[in-house]
Parts: structure tokens; sequence; C-alpha cells
């Protein structure tokens, strides 16, 4: 494999400064919080404000020298009070007795505690500094100085002296000291093979698989995956991947973020040697003192796959014999989308095969399980802490293949890869060098390899320190692995809570597997119930950190399988002696789910439908229609509910209804309406006849007066007609001689 190393890392620099020089020193700076003391200027009062200055030391360019040449010493200096500091005097130290050990530099770097006596090794003046920024000075250190100093490790402090904080608002003025520690490395040029083992993992908030919305987050330019591969990018760090990562993002096809397929792309582009930890980075030590005859591994990842994000699979053509053959139409696409499997789904290119990064509780036995479980040549990830602070990076223990992580220094350098604040990383760095050192002392030129934690949340730049610290130019893993091992021994114990927990999580989804046969596909249960375990099992949590999480899941199981219940009922009346009785049945899972609901009496006075069979749609309440049949007149009788899947597993336990009888009132009732229909047809019987006989009486009536009217005035029209015809004859004029009489006659 051929890597590719930045120019501006930590090897680089060794590289440009040192040279062919075959001793170098390396000096690392601390960073120290000075609060000022109780010293008054003159003229001045003492100031109740706490004031902040940040004070760091390192020497040299990230801290190579040669012994006996001359180095600068770097001081920072960070003004984070509200007032300006005055000049001041810095003074760096060095105490010329090394720290021969871990417990020793840790000493010196958190509580100032070192051996020997401190001696000069140069001053210098700082100049005045505003409020709420910062600056740098150097303190020029001369080359007969380090002459005298042995490959080792020093302690290195600076003292600030001098400096005040003047206040805004009036003359004040307040004295402040600051001090910071460090170590000085001096140690001959580098030939240890040193490689860094980086975990590569991801958690979803409460699912199995990471969302989309969750892996839009994470491969964003400022996503903590991105931050990963920016941080391993040009390094020789061996990637440790998780498939669950990479399955969330094929899972999804065509719809998954377009940030999330360019980081998949991306990550399988990195020339970086890799091996794939276990699914959802579960703990292998646990599964093999539980006994396992096979690692866990997700059981079907196919309730994942949404065939719409799929391309259809290509129709296929057969071949045609013969030159002069009639070529066929081109294929078509079928309707039936190519899947991806779950093989497909999960791999991890150009992963190393059979490599295993357990928890540390580890023992013999659990060695020749892993080999059982992925075959011969596995080879398993343990700390120096487990082999008693053997530190050799290829070890063997009873024909097991060991690759073995320095536990100070990889606990130092994910300290390092922690940390985001690059003032605060320096101390870490220091540290980090100090350990390397007295790690390659230990081991007598053997190669080395680091750890970091499982940790999720890098910056990209502290992760690349952290590497550039500590990794060797082309280093590659599979050479390490064909180095010659040395013997180890296991000094580490295991707990044995973890692997009751592993049985107690197989035994609930034992039971989840019975109650999923309600389900018409058990496997959308099934399979992120099966990824969840794998995550509750993964490495790198702590004893209380796995109690709460096997507590969550066995919680989490517990709420699902009383997801599908029969909710409690009050007293049913029944007031009839054939009735349909309505019994409600909870379904609070996002699936439809199939039940037979049974039904038995307490007492023979009531016969009921055994058994019921219905389909009740997802987070919802179904109420089922029972049949049944009273033989006696009233009385309370009780009725045994459960449910079963259509398998026969019990769902819900038995639960008790009571059913108050009221059949006769049936009867009685039909008596009274009976009754109250009778009277009221009568009623509107007479009403009605009443009505007709009132209605006629009054018709007949109407018609005499009627006919009198008529006969009074045919009377009166007579009457008239008589007055008319006299008045008419009296009015008339005498006949005149010479007229005629009405008969024609001539009057004289």
């Amino acid at each position: 494999m051929t890597a590719i190393t930045p120019e501006h890392g930590f090897r680089a620099r060794l590289r440009r400064l040192a040279g062919g020089t075959a001793v170098l020193a390396i000096a690392l700076g601390a960073y120290t919080v000075a609060l000022p003391s109780t010293a008054i200027a003159a003229g001045g009062s003492s100031s109740d404000d706490e004031q902040s200055i940040g004070f760091h030391v390192s020497a040299g360019l990230r801290g190579l020298v040669a012994p006996g040449s001359a180095t600068t010493a770097m001081i920072t200096l960070q003004n984070d009070t509200d007032s300006k500091l005055s000049g001041g005097q810095v003074q760096v130290e060095l105490s010329k007795t090394p720290l021969t050990d871990e417990a020793s530099v840790t000493s010196w770097l958190d509580e100032g505690e070192a051996p020997g006596d401190f001696a000069t090794i140069g001053s210098e003046t700082t100049a005045p500094l505003e409020a709420d920024t910062s600056a740098t000075a150097t303190v020029f250190v001369p080359a007969d100085t380090l002459s005298d100093l042995t490959p080792g490790v020093y302690p290195l402090r600076a003292e600030l002296t001098g400096a005040k904080t003047a206040s805004a608002t009036d003359d004040r003025a307040t004295a402040v000291a600051a001090a910071a520690t460090s170590v000085l490395v001096v140690a001959d040029s580098q030939t240890t093979q040193v490689g860094v083992l980086v975990p590569v993992t991801a958690t979803p908030e409460g699912g199995a698989l990471l969302s989309s919305d969750e892996l839009a987050a994470l491969t964003a330019p400022d996503g903590a995956l991105t931050a990963q591969l920016d941080g391993v990018a040009g390094t020789t760090a061996v990637l440790a991947i998780d498939p669950s990562i990479l399955t969330a993002i094929r899972v999804l096809g065509s719809s998954a973020p377009r940030s999330a397929q360019d980081w998949l792309t991306r990550l399988e582009a990195l020339p970086n040697a890799r091996f794939a930890l276990q699914f959802g980075d579960a703990d292998a030590t646990a599964q093999a003192q539980a006994g396992l005859p096979a690692l866990l591994q997700p059981t079907t990842l196919a309730p994942f796959l949404d065939p719409a994000n799929f391309p259809q699979a290509p129709a296929s053509v057969s071949s045609t014999d013969g030159p002069s053959a009639t070529p066929g139409p081109s294929p078509s696409p079928t309707n039936t989308p190519q899947l991806p499997d779950d093989q497909e789904l999960t791999a991890v290119e150009g992963a190393l095969p059979r490599i295993l990064w357990p928890d540390d509780d580890l023992g013999p036995d659990d060695l020749s399980s892993f080999t059982r479980y992925l075959g011969e040549g596995t080879t398993t990830v343990v700390s120096s802490a487990a082999l008693g602070g053997q530190s050799a990076a290829h070890a063997t223990l009873g024909g097991n293949d060991l690759l073995v992580t320095d536990t100070g220094l990889s606990e130092s350098l994910s300290d390092v890869a922690a940390e985001a604040d690059p003032l605060d990383r320096q101390r870490l760095l220091a540290e980090a060098a100090a350990l390397l050192l007295l790690a390659e002392d230990r081991v007598a030129g053997a190669p080395l390899l680091v750890g970091l934690d499982r940790d999720e949340n890098r910056d990209a730049d502290a992760l690349r320190d952290a590497i550039s610290a500590a990794d060797s130019i082309g280093f590659e893993l599979s050479a390490l692995r064909a180095t010659p091992p040395v013997p180890a021994a296991l000094t580490s114990q295991a707990d044995p809570a973890r692997a009751t927990a592993v049985n107690e999580l197989l035994a609930d989804e034992g039971t989840l597997t019975a109650f999923s046969s309600i389900l018409t596909d058990p496997q959308v249960l099934l399979s992120p119930e099966r990824i969840r375990i794998l995550r509750t099992l993964a490495v790198g949590s702590s004893a209380k950190s796995f109690a709460d999480g096997v507590e969550k899941h066995r919680k989490r199981t517990t709420e699902t399988l009383a997801a599908v219940s029969i909710p409690p009922s009050s007293t049913i009346q029944l007031l009839t002696a054939n009735a349909d009785l309505p019994i409600a049945v909870r379904n609070d899972l996002p699936w439809p789910v199939t039940v037979q609901l049974f039904v038995s009496p307490t007492d023979p006075r009531l016969e009921v439908t055994p058994m019921t069979e219905t389909v009740v749609e997802a987070n919802s309440t179904k109420r089922v229609k029972v049949p049944v049949s009273a033989r006696v007149g009233s009385g309370e009788v009780d009725l045994r509910l459960s449910l079963y899947s259509p398998t026969g597993v019990q769902i819900h336990g038995q639960q008790e209804i009571r059913v108050a009888v009221r059949a006769e009132w049936e009867t009685i009732g039909l008596v009274i309406f009976g009754g109250l229909a009778v009277l009221l047809i009568t009623l509107g019987v007479i009403r009605t006849v009443r009505r007709k006989r009132h209605e006629a009486a009054e018709e007949a009536e109407a018609e005499a007066e009627l006919e009198k009217l008529d006969e009074v005035a045919a009377e009166a029209e007579v009457s008239t007609e008589d007055e008319v015809v006299v008045e008419a004859e009296s009015d008339a004029p005498a006949p005149t001689t010479g007229d005629k009489t009405g008969d024609g006659r001539q009057i004289e």
C-alpha cells in the first residue's frame, strides 16, 4: 500500500528539521490558566475580579532539536481578562534529572512534581497585551545548554513574572503570575515502526441504522464522519470501520443523501489499510464468554430496503448461434428491482480479513473461540494492559495471533484526538511524546501499535495531530503481522456481567421472535432488534454505561411485548339474550397485526364464540365483536379473555371482564313497547273516527246553512222582481188617439 504523508505533519517537520541528525530532542509544551496573585501595584487596591491568563510553552517547532544545537522556546500568552496586560519577564527552566516512567511523567504534568533541581536555560521580556488578545514570544536556548543531555524525558517549565493588569475604571493594577509545565524529550532518531488504529464508528440516536437525516448531518462538511476522514487523510493510520455505517448508506439506494454517497466514495478511495469491526462494533469477548457458537450478525437487512430506490434489473437475452442469426430486440428493464443482498450491503472494500478488536476482559478460551468464529489465521487486537504491560505490537499466546496496542500511549493520543482547542492540545501532545519515547525503550526496537478510543466526535485537526505524533512513514499493517511475534500471557479477568447480559438479551430476543408471529413479516421487528442488541454490546463502554444500555434495551423489549393488548374494561351490560359483545384490542406497533381473541365464560349461563381472529391496523384500537347467548334471564358472568398469534403463541395473558346479563328485560321491554304501540294505535283510530264524525257534522250543518241562505236569496230576488214590475206599470203613460193598441188596433 502506498501512503501519502502530509507536508505539515509531525514526521514531515522531523525530516525537515532533523535531516540526517542521529540524535533528536522533542520538546512539547503545556498550557496552564494562571490567576492573578494578590500583589497590588503602588497606589492600587485589591481587585475582587478573577482574571484569566493563558500561558503555554514549547521548545522548537513542535519540539524537534538536535542535542548540542541551539533551539527556541515558544511562549504563548492569551489575555482573557477585560484589562490590558503589561509586559513581564518569562523565565524558562529545565531539570536535567530525567523522568523514567509513565507515572513520573503524569505526576509532573498534572501535579508539577518532578525530581532534581531546575536551572534557567533562557529568559525574555514580553510585550504588553491588550484585553482578549494573544501573542507569542521566543526565548533563545544556547547550543551548549542541551549538550550534556542523554536520551530521556526532562521536565521543562516556564514562569511569567512582573506582568500586571490595569483596571479600565481606576488606577488599580493587579500583579499576575503564571506558570506552564512541559517536557523536553531527547531521543535518538526514530527507528521503531509505529502504527495507529483509528476506529470509525457512528451510533444512531434511537434506531438500528443511521437515518437519512443523521447521515446528512454526519457527512456534511462540518459533520463528525467527514472530520474522521479529514483527520486520517494523508496518514498511514489503519482504519477499523463499523460496517453498519456503510450499510446505512447503501440500504437507502438512490435516496441516500448526496453527501453520504460522496463520503462512501471517498472512504473507499483512501489508500489506508483497513479492517472491519463487527456489525455495530459489538464485543466479541462477551459473546465468546456467553458460549455462543458463532458471532451475532444481523438476521437480514431486507426490511430496510425500498425497491423504489433501486434500479430495475435488465432482462436477460438468450444468445443466438450462427453468423446469420437475426439479432433479437434490445433487452428492456423488468418490473423487478435489483436489490443488493446482505453481503453487498455490509462489505468493507479492501478490508483485511479475520481481524477482531474486542474488549480487553478476555481469557485464553476466548482467543480459541475467536479462531473458531473466523477460522485459522484470526488476529485479535488487545491492549498491553491485558498482557501485563507487554507493549510489542505483534505477539502470540497459545498459538493465537495478537496485535498489541500500548495502553498508556493509546490513552494519551486518544485525549489528543478528543481535544479541539489547539493550545490545550499541546500539553497532551507533550505527554504523548514522552510516553512514546518510554514505550520505544520498553520494546527495544520492536514495532509499536496505538489504538485510539472509540470516539464519534473528534475534531479533524486534533485527530490528525494525534496520528502524526506517532505514526511512521510507510507503516504497513500486513508487514507488522509478518514480523516474528513475541510470547505473551494474559493477565486480564473476564467480566461475567457482560456474558450474563448477552444471554439475557438473547432470551428476550427469543421471546420477541415468538411474539413476532402476529406480523405478516416478522423480520420488520426482529432485524432492527438484532442490530440494537449488537449496539448494546458495543466495545468501549464503561461498566456503568454498559449496564445502563442493557437495562434500557430490556425495558424497550418489555414495552414492545406490551404493545398488543386488551385494554381494561368496565362491566358490560347485556340486555338481550343474543348479542355481539364489543371487546377492544389495542395495537401500538407501527405494523398491522393478526391476533386470535379467545373468550371463555366462568359460568355456563352464558354461551360465547370461543375464538375470533381479527386484523388490527397499526397504531390503532379495534373493537372485536364476539357473539354471545344468555341461557338465563339475569345474572353476572365473568369472561376470560386472552390474545394469541395465529401460530398459538400467547400475546396477552388472561384477563377477565364482567358481563351483567339482563336478558328478561328484552321481553319486558317488548311487552311494554307492544302495549304502548297498541294504545297509541287505538288512540289514533279513536281520534281519527271522532275527527271524521265531527267533520261530517260540520259539513252537514254548513250545507243546511247554505241551503237556507239560498232560499232566502231566492225569495229576496222574487220580491225584488215584483216590485220592479209594479213600479214599471205605474210609471207607463196613457195611450192617445191614433195610437195602436197592443193587438194592433187603432184607437180613435
